[in-house]
């Protein structure tokens, strides 16, 4: 049977559009590693993952799991990444679940897309086949001032996407400012905010209550991840449904927030989990617990929005409204398949693996930027 020959990870930096502006800072680009996983037979697999603290760092960590898939079966790769997780990452003290996540996922989704290029098959049919053909999508509001973001607004109406998503927790008077342009700008457009975490408990009952009459759909993680008792106080009070997002980084939490009544919503995605079985996993938590389950992407490219929808395609109780993250990218990695949804609604073609054809012009001049970001 064919085995992993090679690990490779290669920094890149992918500059943005336009700034993205969010509760936590600023962000001009986004840096990932893309992954390369090659088998004995020269066939290849492709992933990504967010390259967070440090795109070296982060290298280095990578291609030491990497380097004890070398000889392993490409199918056996969530054998691997337990034996890796418990060795590095849960030895000697270290308890560090939510940073292995990242790295799995990255892995686990190259030996995916691996696999399907053995098989022939689309990384849906690896997870158990689709439920359904599309996958809704929300537009992601971008711009620097409330007209800007009026702008956005107006345009995705009049491009018939049905959900409009806004960050806020920027400050109190510049996020009322920020609803109430996108309100008037699409009166009839299902909006959702996602604060990032930036209100204690009793400046998110304040703001939704100032809120509410905007006809708010719901607001993503109004208070800090670290209490799960400041999400649960507010959702028992709150005017607004609530979903649960940095607060539900694993399974466990996942479970958690389902049967305490924490979330009306579970926004999650691999990443935080640690890969799209992880993801599934956590699809079944939730549909036992009548909770939708809304696919919370990252800071990376195409490739992931590949991987993601493939898991989207496989789960009886997803949200209509999943986040991408590609388009603010000024140049994706992706080359094919087109990845822009249609009226919020995409439906990737069923190829082998990921189905993805990266864009070797882009992929080498991210990864002379990192080189010269780094130096």
């Amino acid at each position: 049977m064919t085995t992993i020959a090679t690990v490779e990870v290669t920094p890149l930096r992918l500059p943005l559009r336009r700034p993205y502006i969010w509760s936590q800072g600023v962000e001009q680009a986004f840096t990932v590693n893309l992954i390369r996983i090659t088998d004995s037979e020269g066939r290849q697999g492709i992933g990504e993952t967010p390259a967070m603290p440090d795109a070296e760092a982060q290298k280095r960590v990578l291609e030491k799991i990497g380097g004890d898939l070398i000889g392993q079966v490409p199918f056996d790769i969530t054998q691997c990444l337990m034996r890796a997780e418990k060795a590095y990452f849960r030895a000697f003290g270290a308890n560090m679940p939510r940073y292995f996540a990242t790295l799995a996922t990255g892995l686990e989704m190259a030996a995916l897309d691996l696999q399907g290029r053995i098989t022939g098959r689309p990384v849906r049919d690896l997870l158990g086949g689709q439920v359904r053909d599309t996958v809704g999508y929300f537009h992601f509001l971008q711009g620097d001032t409330p007209d800007m973001l009026a702008e956005d607004a107006a345009q995705a109406a009049r491009d018939g996407h049905p959900i409009l998503y806004l960050k806020v927790g920027l400050g109190d008077a510049a996020d009322l400012a920020a609803v109430r342009a996108v309100r008037a700008a699409a009166p009839e457009t299902r909006l959702r905010l996602d604060a990032n975490e930036a209100w204690d408990q009793a400046r998110a009952m304040r703001m939704m209550t100032v809120l509410k009459p905007y006809g708010i759909e719901y607001i993503e993680q109004p208070t800090p991840a670290a209490s799960q008792a400041a999400l649960a106080h507010v959702a028992a009070r709150a005017p607004i449904a609530i979903g649960a997002d940095q607060s539900v980084f694993t399974l466990s939490e996942v479970h958690t927030a389902c049967t305490t009544h924490r979330a009306d919503m579970i926004a999650v995605g691999p990443r935080e989990l640690g890969g799209l079985r992880a993801l599934m996993k956590a699809a079944a938590v939730t549909e036992a617990a009548g909770v939708p389950l809304c696919i919370h992407s990252s800071m990376t490219s195409g490739i992931t929005t590949c991987a993601e929808h493939e898991a989207g395609r496989c789960i009886p109780n997803l949200d209509d409204g999943n986040q991408i993250m590609w388009q603010l990218l000024r140049h994706d990695l992706v080359r094919e398949p087109q990845l822009a949804p249609v009226r919020g609604q995409l439906s990737l073609p069923a190829r082998p693996g990921l189905g993805v054809e990266l864009d070797a012009d882009v992929v080498a001049d991210a990864a002379e930027r990192h080189r010269h970001f780094a130096a």
